[in-house]
């Protein structure tokens, strides 16, 4: 596999981090494409095929894993499987496109490990846990389980905010999304000429 540039943003659920993917793609002069996860879970909602995930069922990703068509994959809770599939990140290469990640922690550092010269990996710090809890229950998708699960699984994965390349902590959502600008800018070398059209 040989091509752009690959950056990652991972962060605890809710800290903000598909904010601020959404906003960077939105920006021509980056020239990124957003990698489609696969994920091994029943559709939430309005998502829609190849455009949030690629959904399959739990046979169907373990035979993937088997073929070793993932870059990357994880079991995040007991039979929820997320994960790249290489021809998604080789299809954004050849369309000549930098490819950007919204990932769990472990995905982000594994893709980092595998490409560590291509690969700018970003954490998204939420300002406290207790923040992380408020945002995830305005949300009103998900249980109070799974809530306590995803805040039980964040003081972990803040724990690993030091293995990343750069830490936005996402007090202010304005200086979030600029501060990410200027990192991805200065990484997929956007000219200054560029940057002022």
């Amino acid at each position: 596999m040989k091509g752009g540039k690959l950056i990652i943003f991972s962060a605890p659920s809710g800290s903000g981090k598909t904010t601020i993917v959404r906003y960077l793609l939105k920006q021509p002069e980056l020239n990124l494409a957003f990698s489609v996860s696969a994920a091994s879970r029943a559709r939430r909602g309005k998502e829609k095929e190849g455009q949030h995930y690629y959904f399959m069922n739990v046979s169907e990703f373990k035979n993937h894993i088997k073929q070793d068509d993932f870059l990357e994959w994880e079991e995040v809770y007991r039979d929820n499987f997320y994960g790249t599939l290489k021809r998604e990140v080789e299809r954004l290469w050849a369309e000549g496109k930098n490819v950007i990640f919204d990932i769990d922690v472990v995905g982000g550092l594994r893709i980092k490990k595998k490409f560590p010269k291509e690969t700018l990996a970003v954490f998204v710090k939420p300002p406290s846990v207790d923040e992380l809890k408020i945002r995830l229950k305005k949300r009103s998708t998900e249980s109070e389980d799974k809530i306590n699960m995803r805040i039980a699984k964040a003081s972990v994965e803040l724990a690993t905010a030091p293995q990343f390349d750069k830490v936005i902590k996402n007090y202010d959502l304005d200086t979030a999304l600029e501060e990410a600008h200027k990192l991805v800018a200065d990484f997929v070398e956007v000219s200054a000429s560029k940057k002022e059209d």
